[in-house]
């Protein structure tokens, strides 16, 4: 699974764990999911910042951060995003607020 937070340092790198090894709560909001069954969640308070806009988790040469799974790798999960055109925004305001954990 992934978790984007919208801490400093680690925190503002997408963080990939093994799944069970990181708790979602009530606060995160499930994005959408990579591959057909990897969960991208993200802290409510970074969604609000990015939710008109696509989330984009690339893979780049790199020190990855301390907890997730490619620190030793010589890999880092990176954040990229673009703004949604405006049928997509459409066709996701018509699908109603992402799920949350908890």
């Amino acid at each position: 699974m992934f978790h984007q937070s919208g801490g400093c340092c680690d925190g503002s790198a997408p963080m990939c764990f093994l799944r069970g090894e990181f708790r979602v709560g009530a606060q995160d909001v499930l994005l959408g999911l990579i591959a057909g069954d990897v969960p991208v969640w993200i802290g409510a308070a970074q969604f609000d910042y990015w939710r008109h806009t696509q989330v984009i988790i690339d893979v780049v040469p790199g020190r990855g951060a301390g907890m997730s799974l490619e620190s030793p790798e010589g890999l880092r999960f990176l954040v990229r995003s673009r703004l949604f055109t405006e049928s997509e925004s459409a066709l996701l305001e018509a699908a109603g607020e992402p799920a949350r954990g908890g």
